[in-house]
């Protein structure tokens, strides 16, 4: 092997590029994180007014707010057991690694090769035409190499640690989804739960109005046998119990539909888990609200909001990226080893060493950097957006669920009060029946107003129930934020683009 005479380098370009290389500069915007003013919610007043004297759940655990063992056997298998739950794992898994393989590109990468290559040269070749009459020569080559080598690009402006950083900020995007995904899982499977025990509520209110009208029958055909009605009066209160019957098959088709919806969500078959709630324990009732959560607790807890605003950074490192490829790329390369022809392989003759670098500058490209640098931004600008946009629909789910509880317990006190009515009307109207003083139509009324009213009733009471889990989503409860998760949202939500800081590149 040939050996050159070492060039010195000249000390001020060493000083130069390891000043460069230590300082680690890095072009591109710093990412600010985003602000808004968000007012009070404005329903939590109705919310409050209605509070018992209990304590409101952690909104970690909001489930066990309701006293129901069996909602948090439910909920705690979904969380255990969901595949959404697990395919979000998954996702968090593959950003994490993409993650990683974005930071390893920071460091340098060694490789460590070897061959062994076997040839026998043609005579009429290039090669063998001119080199058949050396002494020495010989048809027969065998190389044989072997030595690691290593290569490494120095990131001078940051390119390389925007690409990590933005990996970084898009798996802990796909890690707030699967919190996302956890308050989705739990607050479905108590809906679910909840449907299903107001679908048993309903039917047994439809058991006992036909237990009731066979007897309101079984009079008026005592009163027939007597002289004291008609077959008409008879017809009327068959009329009357079929309707109660006829809606029992409603009512167990929707408890069959939701009792599978437990199923699916427990990775279960449908029918594996609905022995298990056989016996009807009344709907739950609806736990206390904590009043005390203002937009900051949501901005912190939601996780579509965290996921939106991570994304929002990450596009933000993504323009420094871009920017990074107007400046020059440089590489270090090196490789140590054996090299001989002739199998005396591991010896001092046959080591030899490589060493270099490399500079890349895309000095014209028709505007292919700038269009990238525009397409970043571009994305930047959408992900504020959509961060915006994720805020007040945040808010909107927060407002309309706090409503929708306070309108339902409105309206489950009214109905509650109605059917007490309606009782008393109804009992009066079969002792008036008895007595003569009015007739079966009357009766057959009040029976039927009083057969919608009750089922109205316990319609609206898991209503109730189902409104409070959906307060409890709207927080952004059935998870435990990690310590510090989303600090730079403790002052709300980010101002535009325009109000950004783009450091230029006499910055670096």
């Amino acid at each position: 092997m040939k050996h050159s005479t070492p060039v010195k380098s000249r000390p001020i370009f060493g000083s130069l590029l390891l000043s460069m290389i230590l300082a680690g500069c890095a072009v591109g915007p710093e990412y600010v994180a985003p602000r808004t003013e968000l007012a009070p919610f404005h329903n939590l007043a109705a919310v409050s007014t209605r509070q018992g004297g209990t304590a409101a759940p952690s909104l970690d655990q909001w489930w066990t707010g309701f006293n129901d063992p069996m909602l948090l056997t439910v909920v705690q298998r979904a969380l255990a057991q969901n595949l959404d739950l697990a395919a979000a794992l998954a996702r968090v898994q593959q950003a994490r690694a993409v993650a990683a393989g974005s930071g390893a590109q920071l460091l340098p990468t060694a490789d460590l090769g070897a061959s062994a290559t076997f040839e026998h040269q043609s005579l009429r070749g290039e090669i063998g035409s001119i080199a058949q009459g050396s002494p020495g020569f010989t048809r027969d080559i065998r190389d044989y190499a072997i030595g690691p080598a290593a290569s490494w690009e120095i990131d001078l402006f940051g390119g390389l640690r925007r690409d990590a950083a933005a990996s970084r900020d898009e798996a802990q995007a796909a890690q707030a989804d699967q919190a996302g995904t956890r308050v989705t899982v739990a607050a479905d499977a108590a809906d679910a739960y909840l449907q299903v025990r107001g679908y048993q509520a309903r039917l047994a209110v439809a058991q006992d109005q036909i237990d009731t009208d066979n007897q309101l029958l079984d009079l008026v055909r005592e009163r027939y046998k007597a002289g004291a009605a008609t077959g008409r009066e008879i017809a009327q209160a068959q009329a009357l119990l079929q309707q109660a019957r006829a809606s029992i098959p409603l009512l167990r088709t929707g408890l069959e539909q939701q009792l599978n919806r437990l199923d699916v969500l427990m990775e279960a078959q449908p029918g594996t888990y609905a022995h298990e709630l056989d016996t009807s324990v009344g709907i739950p009732s609806v736990p206390s609200i904590p009043i005390d959560n203002q937009p900051i607790d949501m901005l912190r807890r939601r996780p579509d909001i965290i996921a939106a605003e991570r994304r929002l950074a990450a596009s933000n490192e993504r323009i420094g990226a871009a920017i990074s490829d107007f400046y020059p790329k440089f590489s270090l390369s090196g490789a140590l080893g054996f090299d001989s022809l002739n199998g005396h392989l591991f010896n001092a003759s046959a080591f030899q060493a490589v060493g270099g670098g490399a500079l890349r500058w895309r000095l014209f490209d028709f505007g292919k950097i700038d269009a990238e640098v525009a397409q970043a931004r571009g994305a930047n600008a959408e992900a504020l957006a959509l961060y915006r946009q994720s805020v007040l629909h945040a808010a909107e789910d927060v407002e309309n669920s706090l409503m929708s509880l306070a309108q339902t317990q409105v309206r489950v006190d009214e109905v509650q009060g109605q059917v007490e009515a309606l009782t008393r009307a109804r009992e009066l109207s079969e002792q008036a029946y008895r007595a003569g003083s009015i007739t079966l139509t009357d009766v057959l009324d009040a029976d039927r107003e009083l057969l919608t009213a009750r089922d109205q009733l316990d319609n609206d009471r898991a209503g109730a129930a189902r409104a409070a889990v959906g307060v409890y989503r709207a927080l952004g409860g059935g998870w435990t934020p990690p310590s510090g998760a989303a600090t730079s949202l403790a002052d709300g939500v980010a101002n535009d683009t325009a109000s950004r800081r783009v450091t230029s590149s006499a910055g670096i």
